[in-house]
């Protein structure tokens, strides 16, 4: 109260004398409130005055750069010719490549000659030599090695490269095979404006990952792994999965990934059947014969799981729809860790829904997502990388990771650890790793 009458103020203002009525020949005179403005130098702190107008300049050159920047880069691009071009994706694939392999040799103490078996995925990216016969090139490896190239199939291929190195070590008896999972994102930019194909724009990073595999028994105290099981589904027979995630060129002829609507539904449809594969495989005995209850409920009955996936008519409780719902397996039961691939977070949240997990059980996909963004095939590897520098992973537990990729492709490969798994000295988050978990909404 006292502050609002600080703000008011009276005048008095004289009238004159009245010519007439019952107060003819007396002076008068009325009395005008006003408010007044409040003094903005004891009511205003300067500092924060002198804040935002930082904050406007700042964010005013930031604005002004932008048009600079634009045409630094456009013309800097509009310089280099074709093969300039091509060499730049060349280094940017050998750097990453050689980085993890160089770091990979010198941890587990192996030469390059000793690899028997090299696997290399990058999706895009398929020189000629291949990126395999690169690496080959680099550390001089053997000339009896079994090198393979796999290109174009999305961001599962780490799974796939896995099982074909596992597939070839009991083949061939090899004893060491090497998996190389890469992304060159400079050779997929898209400068076009087609919306659909934008999207890779602004969710690919580039990223690497090297993991050595062995077959030999004394190399069994130094592992940290045992590959227990590895599940592959593919969807390419539905023209919907296929198209899903489809290289193409837009109306102005310029090559680009596009991105279908469908996405989320192709690639649950996909999650499906890779689960109902894996379940028999990894969940307790009690977890299988409530869920196989639930298929064979739904086989006897279609009608009624018709209408459970139906809304529940109005006035109906949850029970009636959730007594003839699909039983969703508890995983938490299989796995203590989960490696989802870190593809966005609408997908991550639609996995977390659809398989029952918790916000823990997919921290690591979130912290790779937020801190490396989607790099691809090796995500999955950087998730485990984040499990390990936590100092999480324990004798015994077993880790799913899970990968989805274009074809439609869905992917699962199931690890236990064989010992437990210190911190490393090395990682790709120990100069972050203190700062998470972290909202990533922030």
């Amino acid at each position: 109260m006292a502050r609002e009458q600080a703000l008011l103020s009276t005048e008095i203002v004289n009238r004159g004398v009245e010519p007439s009525g019952p107060d003819a020949g007396s002076p008068t005179f009325s009395v005008r409130v006003r408010r007044r403005l409040p003094d903005f130098l004891q009511s205003v702190n300067l500092k924060y005055v002198r804040l935002g107008y930082h904050y406007l300049i700042s964010h005013g050159v930031y604005l002004a750069t932008i048009p600079v920047i634009v045409l630094v880069c456009g013309a800097e691009l509009g310089s280099l010719s074709r093969d300039e071009l091509w060499a730049k994706v060349w280094g940017e694939a050998s750097t990453a490549m050689f980085a993890a392999l160089d770091e990979l040799f010198d941890k587990c103490r192996v030469r390059p000659k000793d690899v028997g078996v090299l696997v290399v995925n990058c999706s895009l990216f398929n020189p000629t030599p291949s990126l395999s016969a690169m690496i080959v090139n680099h550390y001089k490896m053997r000339g009896n090695i079994l090198s393979y190239n796999l290109g174009g199939m999305g961001c599962s291929a780490g799974v796939i490269a896995v099982d074909l190195a596992r597939d070839m070590l009991q083949a061939s008896g090899a004893g060491l095979a090497v998996v190389v999972s890469t992304e060159a994102v400079s050779f997929t930019w898209y400068p076009g404006k087609r919306r659909s194909m934008l999207i890779p724009n602004a969710f690919f990073r580039a990223g690497c990952a090297a993991v050595l595999l062995s077959n030999r028994r004394r190399d069994f105290h130094r592992a940290k792994y045992q590959l227990e099981h590895v599940v592959r589904t593919h969807k390419g027979a539905d023209d919907r999965a296929f198209r899903s995630v489809y290289q193409e060129e837009d109306e102005q002829r310029i090559k680009g990934l596009s991105i279908s609507r469908d996405l989320l539904e192709v690639g649950g449809h996909a999650l499906k059947t890779n689960i109902t594969t894996l379940g028999p495989l990894v969940l307790p005995f009690s977890e299988q014969l409530l869920f196989f209850a639930g298929v064979l409920f739904r086989h006897l009955f279609p009608a009624s799981s018709k209408a459970a996936a139906a809304a529940p008519p109005p006035g109906e409780g949850e029970e009636a729809s959730s007594a003839a719902a699909p039983y969703i397996p508890d995983f938490k039961r299989a796995f203590e860790h989960f490696c989802m691939h870190a593809a966005s977070g609408d997908v991550l949240e639609h996995l977390q829904a659809n398989l029952g997990l918790r916000d823990a059980d997919l921290e690591a996909s979130r912290a790779a997502l937020h801190r490396f963004g989607n790099t691809s095939s090796s995500s999955i590897w950087y998730e485990l990388a984040y499990l390990e520098a936590k100092g999480r992973v324990r004798r015994g537990d077993r880790v799913w990771q899970l990968a989805f990729g274009s074809g439609f492709k869905c992917n699962s490969a199931v690890w236990r650890a064989v010992r437990r798994v210190r911190r490393p000295a090395r990682s790709p988050w120990l100069d972050c790793i203190d700062r998470y978990p972290a909202r990533m909404d922030a």
